[in-house]
């Protein structure tokens, strides 16, 4: 199976959801008219990032009877779809989200795990951390989506691959950050380096789409990026600037790259496991000295 994605590398305008919404609608659309099948949206591209007490008032439900998810359930009867954005639930908790919609359906919804609080970032202090990473079943086989910092530790993707996902998507909004001695942007040549990795050692692909734009005072750099389960980049979009960027992958590489590599089935999980225990078990056992 061939699958054709569409990265949605767009600049979005802080807390104007509505806006926001009609600049999804049109890449979309465009998307379509290009034979898209998946079209990824970056970290929080429903509300902008430096929310901090915006967080409340750009809050939705991903639910049919939502005014911002109700047309963006309508486009994903022609092409799925994830998309950044605030969610609020039962008990007024506020996370930083994605979805994936999919034939009018929501099919899941993945909050960031991982919050920074170093450095530019201080999103624990307006947001609740999610405590839950699970792989899920798409049109497309089973997919994985995590949120910027989250695939900065190697836990998450990692459960994802054991849970099944063969497609680990990836949203950010990553601000720019230092340069190499390339006078490259490092964080760029960091996250890239991070891709390649995950997509070799879990034999997998890695989707990942990032902002553009200014606000307040970060520049957002771009730079989507798709490799293949060799580590192989089959795509990289430009820097700083707004763009969809089209990307085809054929399934069956899975097959010839695990074939020649069975990471897959040579994983210890049962030791991983076993090993876990021990530490939390050590680690308990020292505090309570």
């Amino acid at each position: 199976m061939k699958i054709n994605l569409a990265l949605a590398q767009i600049n979005t305008r802080l807390g104007k959801v509505e806006d926001n919404l009609e600049k999804h609608l049109a890449y979309i659309q465009e998307a379509t008219s290009n034979g898209a099948d998946l079209v990824v949206f970056p970290e929080l591209s429903l509300t902008g990032y430096v929310l901090q007490d915006l967080a409340s008032a750009v809050a939705h439900k991903p639910v049919s009877t939502d005014p911002v998810f109700r047309p963006l359930l309508e486009a994903s009867q022609k092409v799925d779809l994830m998309v950044g954005f605030v969610e609020e639930d039962a008990r007024s908790r506020f996370y930083i989200s994605a979805a994936y919609l999919s034939r009018g359906e929501v099919l899941h919804v993945h909050h960031k795990v991982y919050l920074p609080t170093y450095g530019l970032f201080d999103e624990s202090r307006f947001f609740a951390w999610g405590d839950s990473l699970e792989a899920f079943d798409t049109p497309f086989g089973r997919l994985g989506m995590l949120i910027c910092e989250d695939f900065w530790h190697a836990s998450p993707p990692y459960l994802l691959w054991l849970d099944g996902a063969d497609i680990l998507l990836f949203q950010s909004a990553s601000p720019g950050r230092g340069l190499t001695y390339e006078s490259e942007l490092n964080t760029a040549h960091w996250v890239d380096h991070i891709n390649r990795a995950y997509a070799s050692l879990f034999t997998s692909f890695v989707v990942h789409c990032n902002r553009v734009g200014f606000e307040d005072g970060l520049n957002f750099w771009g730079g989507a990026s798709v490799y293949d389960p060799n580590g192989q980049v089959l795509l990289h979009a430009s820097q700083f600037e707004e763009t969809l960027a089209m990307c085809e992958i054929d399934l069956n590489e899975l097959h010839r790259s695990r074939a020649r590599l069975p990471l897959l089935r040579d994983e210890r999980t049962a030791l991983v496991q076993r090993e876990l225990n021990r530490i939390l078990t050590s680690r308990q056992s020292n505090c309570g000295r």
